[in-house]
């Protein structure tokens, strides 16, 4: 039996009448963090809507623990244990980061440790000096601290992390590096949208390479380091 957590295969999706993404295959197994790399525009930020149910138009099969989840909605995929960290952060500003944290809560599930109040802000202190602070006065790094946060609330076998690095300050970049290394010893799977080489390098396991929308590249972390045909085709600026 495979111990893959997620298994994508021959995933199409469009936006409107423009299709973005072309029979792409990945898998996370479970304890291992996975780095999805590529450009600006190359498909990654799509690839983790469409395996979360967010896009209207895709084909193809994703499967997390073994079930097929196309087709259900994103609040269904996430009860099953499948955490969305997006982009664009999306607090809700207007709460408190103890009300942000509540609104993410799930019950705890088997195999893995509960998240608490307390245990996040152990991981990120930053959190734990502001329960109080509305999230609208937060700085960019913290919102990003606390999207994650909230997340986590929901006891999540696999996060989708993406671009965790893009925009916050080389000290937020820091924690946020410690932060998956945690997760990831606490038996917490990891799929990680980024453009940083040197981040992914530090936390991820394997990594595959988009470029408009199909994968070009599979291998371990090391393998793509070395590769430096790849780096300069699909990573390099």
């Amino acid at each position: 039996m495979s111990d893959a957590l997620l298994k994508v295969e021959n995933l199409d999706a469009w936006y409107g009448r423009a299709q973005v993404l072309f029979d792409l295959g990945l898998e996370v197994r479970r304890g291992e963090v996975v780095a999805l790399m590529g450009r600006n525009g190359a498909g990654k930020s799509t690839t983790m809507k469409a395996v979360m149910g967010l896009l209207e138009r895709k084909r193809g099969s994703v499967r997390f623990l073994g079930q097929q989840v196309c087709g259900l909605d994103p609040f269904r995929i996430a009860r099953m244990g499948l955490g969305f960290v997006p982009e664009n952060r999306r607090i809700f500003t207007d709460l408190t980061v103890i009300e942000n944290l509540e609104i993410g809560r799930q019950p705890p599930r088997p195999d893995i440790p509960e998240w608490t109040h307390e245990r996040l802000f152990k991981l990120f202190p930053n959190l734990g000096e502001m329960p109080g602070r509305m999230g609208g006065s937060m700085s960019g790094g913290e919102q990003q601290m606390l999207t994650v946060s909230r997340t986590l609330m929901g006891n999540p076998y696999l996060v989708l992390l993406d671009e965790p690095s893009e925009g916050v300050a080389p000290v937020i970049v820091e924690q946020m590096a410690g932060m998956i290394l945690e997760l990831k010893e606490k038996g917490v799977s990891i799929l990680l949208s980024e453009q940083n080489l040197h981040f992914a390098e530090l936390v991820s396991d394997r990594a595959y390479v988009l470029e408009k929308g199909q994968i070009r590249f599979e291998g371990s972390m090391e393998e793509l380091a070395e590769n430096q045909q790849v780096r300069k085709a699909y990573l390099e600026v």
